[in-house]
């Protein structure tokens, strides 16, 4: 009997009883992997900053945070809640388990008020009220996703023309940011890694909902391992996991995980909506009431981020500036020995006027 066929044996019985209980364990698997992957990015941020005291930032291109405990603490962290978020993406279709992600900004901001010392003010409340009430209405009205037969068939909605489309314009818009945006401005502009980690995290999801699909036919008795479609789907989601890390770290590094969260997840979940409802049809056969309510839930989760983000502190970091050159008129310097060097322009300057800075200001 060929795979296809066992499949639909195997999903005879189904009915619209066991899409319902399929839905609400994705649901409860992408809850618990928010709550994971909350905590992680403060994990993570504290990682960072411990490293980032020790030697290079991420932010500057630097890999000390790899031999930081904490820093993996926060890995170790995220990957259960990557795995719970995994699983889920095996039950449930990704325009219901996405979205759930907000939740995962309401436990990283609380723990960021009192770890971090970014100031969540009252107004953030009604923050995360507006996401939990959000993802309530999407829950509610979520569709009821009809599970492939096998990677095969998974592999023939991969290319089609709508979804090849889109893929190939994810790749070209990720590998502008790499290339040319982020070693120009990735230091000043949050748009470039949280754009890449977005852009990339759409195809993640897709290619790891397929990986998930085939992990569970192969559990039910359809073995998938024979397809090579599985093999290259993996590669893909190795690939695009290990770019979306780099990424999110250099975000992490650089910018407020205040404002990273809440821009990440407005961007990731809106990009791997549009991917799904392409690649799988998750829209497809349902009312225009219940895809409004979907899109009126979504709007109100994304409403609750922008309300977290509005109410939080801006990060005191170093501005770029910092490291500028001088102006050629400011030219006093203090030698390493702490004698005050020469005055190389502007004789009109008085003598007794020193600038004591920093000697690492200089190059």
């Amino acid at each position: 009997m060929s795979p296809d066929a066992t499949g639909e044996a195997g999903r005879g019985g189904g009915g619209g009883g066991d899409l319902f209980a399929a839905n609400l364990k994705g649901s409860l698997l992408a809850v618990a992997s928010s709550a994971f992957i909350g905590v992680s990015f403060i994990v993570k941020k504290k990682g960072l900053l411990r490293a980032g005291a020790a030697g290079s930032r991420a932010g500057v291109g630097g890999y000390g945070y790899l031999l930081e405990p904490l820093w993996w603490v926060g890995m170790v962290t995220m990957l259960v809640g990557e795995i719970a978020n995994f699983i889920a993406y095996m039950f449930a279709p990704a325009v219901l388990v996405t979205p759930l992600g907000a939740l995962s900004i309401i436990v990283s901001a609380v723990l960021a008020h009192f770890t971090l010392n970014e100031k969540l003010q009252r107004v953030g409340v009604l923050g995360c009220v507006l996401c939990i009430v959000g993802s309530t209405v999407i829950i509610l009205h979520a569709p009821q996703e009809r599970t492939p037969s096998s990677v095969d068939e998974i592999w023939h909605l991969a290319i089609q023309p709508d979804f090849l489309c889109y893929a190939t314009a994810a790749v070209a818009v990720s590998l502008f940011l790499m290339i040319y945006c982020a070693p120009r401005y990735g230091q000043m502009n949050i748009m470039v890694y949280v754009g890449i980690c977005s852009v990339i995290g759409s195809l993640t999801v897709m290619s790891i909902k397929a990986v998930g699909i085939a992990i569970k036919l192969t559990i039910e008795g359809i073995n998938q391992a024979g397809y090579f479609q599985t093999w290259l789907f993996a590669v893909i989601s190795i690939t695009c996991i290990a770019v979306q890390l780099v990424y999110l770290n250099k975000a992490l590094d650089t910018f407020n995980t205040a404002v990273v969260s809440p821009i990440y997840y407005a961007m990731f979940t809106t990009l791997t909506i549009l991917a799904s409802a392409i690649m799988f049809k998750d829209w497809s056969g349902q009312s225009a009431s219940k895809i409004a309510s979907e899109i009126c839930g979504f709007l109100t989760v994304l409403a609750g981020t922008l309300v977290l983000h509005s109410t939080r502190e801006p990060d005191q970091t170093l501005s770029a500036d910092l490291y500028a050159p001088l102006p050629p008129k400011i030219y006093w310097h203090i030698q390493g020995n702490g004698d005050i060097g020469k005055q190389k322009e502007d004789d009109s300057l008085p003598c007794d006027i020193i600038t004591v800075m920093r000697q690492d200001y200089f190059v």
